[in-house]
C-alpha cells in the first residue's frame, strides 16, 4: 500500500496554479451580471417611448386636450 501512496504522491504536481482564490471568481462574475442587469434594466422602456414618438406627428402631437 505504501508503493500506491508514494505512486500517488508523486503524480502530484501544481501545473498552474490559481491567480486567486476561486471565490473571488465568483465574486467577479457576481458583480459583472449584476452591472450587465442594472444596464439592461435602465434600457427597460426604449422602445415603448420611440414607439409614442413615431406615432405621435402632425399639428397637436404631444397634446391631450
Amino acid at each position: 500500500m505504501s508503493l500506491l501512496a508514494a505512486l500517488a504522491e508523486e503524480g502530484h504536481h501544481d501545473l498552474a496554479p490559481m491567480i486567486m482564490d476561486p471565490i473571488w471568481f465568483a465574486v467577479i462574475a457576481a458583480a459583472f451580471f449584476i452591472v450587465i442587469g442594472l444596464v439592461t434594466y435602465s434600457f427597460r422602456d426604449v422602445a415603448h417611448r420611440s414607439h409614442r414618438k413615431s406615432t405621435n406627428v402632425g399639428p397637436g402631437a404631444g397634446t391631450h386636450g
